[in-house]
């Protein structure tokens, strides 16, 4: 997802002023993808000038809000009508360090493997905390926590399955 898209969502229900649009991204992810205020009105500055939000003025307290403009509507509709291509995701680190690890010769796999394990597990934890946290908060939480937890577990999995075939090749 990109934080112009994220942005534009935002901005669909109304006019928003940058720090507003900065909490709500945070919290409709989960407080999982921190937003830095300049990455937003950099953002919001590039969206101007493509024509996908225009400046709304100023509140009643004087900071400027934006607005989706129809360009802005059309990009979103395109953007949720899009599926998410695997190969849009970022690469797979864990995938890539174990088959380092197995390039080099010499790294310790079975310690590689324990050692994340150990990190999921934690990891698992603190997220599953999070989700009874967030449960109060709103369902785009949830649904983001959730992700995370499945995510989590699915690596827990591959993990047990790269720690079996490690012990048929030995």
């Amino acid at each position: 997802m990109s934080i112009r898209h994220g942005l534009l969502a935002l901005l669909s229900n109304g006019p928003r002023y940058g720090y507003q649009l900065r909490v709500e991204f945070e919290a409709s992810t989960g407080a999982t993808w921190p937003l830095n205020i300049g990455q937003v009105y950099t953002t919001l500055s590039r969206m101007e000038r493509d024509g996908l939000v225009e400046p709304g003025g100023a509140d009643d307290q004087g900071r400027a809000v934006y607005t989706i403009t129809e360009a802005g509507r059309g990009e979103l509709e395109r953007w949720f009508s899009t599926p998410v291509d695997q190969s849009d995701r970022p690469r797979d680190e864990l995938a890539i360090k174990l088959a380092m690890a197995i390039a080099a010769g010499d790294a310790d796999l079975a310690a590689v493997v324990q050692t994340q394990r150990a990190a999921t597990m934690r990891a698992l934890q603190d997220l599953t905390r999070a989700k009874r946290t967030a449960a109060k908060e709103g369902l785009a939480q949830r649904l983001v926590l959730d992700s995370m937890i499945f995510k989590a577990e699915a690596e827990q999995r591959w993990l047990d399955h790269c720690e079996a075939v490690l012990k048929e090749k030995t």
